[in-house]
């Protein structure tokens, strides 16, 4: 049966939304194309008529995580528009970040599959990178060291979220989440 090019491309978006989900909580390899497409209600035939390999769909689905990252952020900021930095830095290190794998951060689920993956990967991953950076650079624009303070912040903040969910001790991952948010506030001056 043959498909009507805007239900292929709403299969295709379907997919990607799917894999950002997947890559997150299972990494690149955690996850074959049958079970990545079965989960997007598609056969894994479907799949190479939508994208050229999983390292382009992998691309794809880096994207697509890094603009769901950037709404999350743009809301929080807006919670808080006389501390931006400080609704920030509650939202990334908040137990329900650090449990909601497949939704969260995708620097901390991808950022060492993305380090040995393709170019168009790692280059996917790089630009949600900056363009995190820049925003956490431009809320705390009024400082001459904002740049170097929203590097350090942001290191430390993927730091703190990837130490808190590879422990097992909840106790220990809460206080590493608490401690590192606590830190970031009382230098970054976002008390």
């Amino acid at each position: 049966m043959r498909v009507s090019r805007a239900q292929a491309a709403a299969n295709r978006e379907n997919v990607i939304t799917a894999a950002s989900r997947l890559f997150r909580e299972h990494g690149f390899d955690g996850i074959g194309l049958i079970d990545l497409m079965k989960s997007a209600g598609l056969t894994q035939g479907a799949f190479y008529k939508q994208f050229k390999s999983k390292d382009d769909l992998a691309a794809l689905a880096v994207g697509r995580a890094m603009e769901g990252t950037a709404e999350r952020w743009a809301t929080a900021a807006k919670t808080e528009p006389e501390n931006p930095i400080a609704a920030l830095t509650d939202l990334y290190l908040s137990p329900g970040h650090r449990d909601d794998v497949g939704a969260g951060c995708p620097i901390v689920a991808l950022g060492a599959d993305a380090a040995r993956g393709s170019e168009s990967v790692r280059a996917a991953l790089e630009a949600g990178i900056r363009e995190r950076l820049d925003v956490l650079t431009a809320h705390m624009a009024s400082d001459p060291d904002a740049r170097r303070k929203a590097v350090a912040m942001g290191a430390t903040m993927v730091g703190a979220l990837l130490l808190a969910r590879a422990v097992n001790d909840e106790a220990l991952s809460d206080e590493v989440l608490t401690v590192a948010r606590e830190e970031l506030r009382r230098s970054i001056g976002a008390s």
